[in-house]
């Protein structure tokens, strides 16, 4: 699809693509755009422009990533972003499965034997994301904002001992294993319209978190390993 520029009406973009309704709330744009540009939304946010619109535009776009552009950002944004968008997590979309999961599951025939590894594949995602949230908070996020401001006070690299974190793969095939369960194999008797309200909502989580891994990983982590250029 076409890019996004500066000069486009925000709510124009979001109209057709509802899905950014979260992405933007993340930056702290709510809706109620009105004809506002995004560059006249980013002023009124005190948010930097050329940053919301690669964020956008690396969402919308399987095959845009900037990944030279977004290197020039500081890193704060990048984990603060980052930050924002684990919270969105914990906070509305594992809920909004969990809701539509467990009323399908209880609206559904007892005779139905896929139930059981439904729930179970659900929760062992949860875990692993829930689990690579709290080493974000507790151990990433806090190595970058120390990485940027330079406080360490130390002659290393803050990073140098630095291992990412590979939990990624585990996250992203739980997630597709779901998905799979759900569309091949289930049985018996159960309400199609949870049934769809749950795939809905795990696509729409796979896709975000395929997204934000593509910043996570290709950006943010070599920016740890990396000179001084970009503090």
């Amino acid at each position: 699809m076409p890019l996004i520029y500066s000069n486009i009406q925000l709510s124009e973009v979001v109209e057709e693509h509802p899905s950014l309704i979260p992405v933007i709330n993340r930056l702290g744009i709510r809706l109620g755009l009105g004809d506002k540009t995004v560059e006249e939304i980013c002023k009124e946010h005190s948010i930097d422009t050329d940053f919301l619109l690669a964020v956008i535009n690396t969402f919308l776009n399987e095959e845009y990533f900037p990944e030279k552009k977004l290197q020039t950002f500081h890193i704060s944004q990048i984990v603060n972003y980052l930050a924002k968008t684990n919270s969105y997590y914990l906070r509305y979309q594992l809920p909004n499965i969990e809701r539509h999961l467990d009323s399908f599951i209880s609206m559904s025939g007892q005779e139905n034997q896929t139930l059981n590894l439904i729930r179970k594949f659900y929760y062992s995602f949860k875990e692993e994301l829930t689990n690579r949230i709290k080493y974000d908070e507790q151990t990433l996020f806090p190595l970058c904002r120390k990485f940027e401001k330079n406080i360490s006070g130390e002659s290393s690299h803050p990073a140098e001992n630095y291992t990412p974190n590979q939990e990624e793969d585990t996250i992203e095939a739980l997630l597709a294993d779901l998905k799979s369960i759900m569309i091949k194999h289930l049985t018996g008797e159960y309400n199609e319209n949870l049934c769809y309200a749950v795939i809905f909502a795990i696509c729409s989580l796979e896709k975000d978190i395929k997204q934000h891994d593509r910043i996570r990983y290709k950006i943010l982590m070599p920016m740890l390993t990396v000179s001084d250029t970009y503090i």
